[in-house]
């Protein structure tokens, strides 16, 4: 996807963000993150997209920690979590394409990466609202949430610190039956390998519509929400080892 149509994403998720959560009550549980409320959600993700936007604004070449969670409640944190969205979605619309700073997964370029990122990063958490607010996650477009499943994948799970591996090689297949796109995860001892091919067999199949596969992958709905075919013993694996955590 485009970088400026990553950016509008960003904008809407935010906006959904901010409204499921003010329907829900900062107080409700929130089902999909065991242990947190709405509360915790905001916290989290106002935090994510300040952190974001200093790398962006600032030019940091470096990694830096987050400057830490606010102690806000009710109407004051729905503002502030409001206003550091805005910042985020104006400091990617504004930032010159050549911009220079720290990443942390494959992209074309710096700018490209922290769309992309923090796209998706409030698109997952949207759902989170969406669950404490009535359990029922909303749609996600297809073509988004087709990338987002390339960036899971391709980017999350290609790294060392993944824990979706297998003691003998087995392939995992992921199928959007309405985009199109098809993945092939080759399992084994190392990281995940993950090619956009249909190429030979595979032990496990999840197929279904983008945002179903995308929610799911993200550990947002039960593996019910899509097929699954084979080896369901794979499935259950990256139920179990595949959550990308804030560390």
């Amino acid at each position: 996807m485009e970088t400026a149509e990553l950016i509008k994403c960003l904008d809407r998720e935010g906006r959904l963000l901010a409204e499921a959560a003010q329907a829900a009550d900062t107080a409700a549980a929130v089902p999909t993150c065991p242990g947190w409320t709405v509360r915790d959600l905001l916290r989290h993700t106002g935090m994510v997209h300040r952190w974001a936007t200093a790398f962006v604004t600032e030019g940091l070449t470096r990694f830096r920690p987050g400057d830490g969670e606010p102690d806000l409640d009710g109407e004051a944190l729905l503002e502030w979590f409001r206003d550091g969205h805005g910042l985020l979605v104006a400091a990617l619309g504004e930032a010159a394409d050549d911009l220079e700073c720290w990443t942390f997964l494959p992209a074309p370029s710096p700018l490209a990466f922290w769309a992309r990122r923090q796209a998706h990063e409030t698109a997952v958490h949207r759902a989170d609202a969406e669950w404490a607010r009535d359990g029922r996650p909303g749609p996600v477009v297809a073509r988004f949430a087709a990338d987002g499943v390339d960036e899971l994948l391709g980017g999350f799970h290609a790294r060392s610190r993944s824990r979706v591996r297998t003691e003998e090689p087995r392939v995992l297949r992921v199928r959007a039956v309405d985009s199109g796109d098809v993945w092939t995860v080759r399992l084994s001892p190392e990281p995940p390998r993950t090619a956009r091919t249909d190429d030979g067999p595979a032990d496990c199949e999840l197929s279904g519509p983008a945002d179903r596969l995308y929610l799911t992958l993200w550990n947002r709905l039960p593996l019910t929400a899509v097929s699954v075919t084979g080896d369901a013993d794979l499935a259950e694996l990256w139920r179990e080892r595949s959550a990308v955590t804030w560390s």
